[in-house]
Order: structure tokens, then sequence, then C-alpha cells
């Protein structure tokens, strides 16, 4: 379970995210569950770009800056997948 941890942090952070940008860039909102949604995708992706650039170590020791870096890196990548699906869909759906 605790290697699994690392992943869940970031999906939670990622749905937190997507729904702070949809706060934030209301105008780009996609509802709370297509924000979450699309927070989740980020949140996941994110990790995932982070552990490619080696700043998303795996969380064996439970330390405060691993935390905060899966919580960061979901986050981000919530509030960035969020904010583009939303800006495509304002493009290509009126």
């Amino acid at each position: 379970m605790q290697e699994y941890l690392p992943l869940i942090i970031q999906l939670i952070s990622g749905a937190l995210g997507g729904n702070l940008a949809g706060k934030l860039f209301g105008n780009l909102s996609l509802g709370v569950l297509g924000n979450s949604l699309a927070g989740i995708l980020g949140g996941g992706l994110g990790g995932l770009v982070l552990g490619a650039f080696g700043l998303g170590e795996p969380m064996a020791a439970m330390d405060v800056a691993s935390i905060l870096g899966s919580v960061a890196g979901g986050g981000v990548g919530g509030v960035l997948i969020m904010a583009v699906i939303g800006a495509l869909k304002k493009t290509f759906v009126r």
C-alpha cells in the first residue's frame, strides 16, 4: 500500500488543484465533476513528469519533502490540465 501512496496523494491534490483552477478561471470551468476529472488526470501526469525529471522520488521514508513534492506535482498538474481542457472546450464548443 505504501508504494501507491504518492500516486494517491498526487491524484487527490490534482482534483483539488483542478477545482481551484475552476474557481480562479471561472470562464474555463468545466463544472465540479469536470474540474475534478481533469485535475485527477493532471495530477497523475504531473507525478509522471516529476518522476521523469527525478524530482518525484518514491516515498520510502515518508518524509515531508516527498509528501510536499507529490502534493505540488499533483496540484500544479491538475491546474494546468484543467486550464488547457477548459480553454480547448471554450475554443471549440460554442
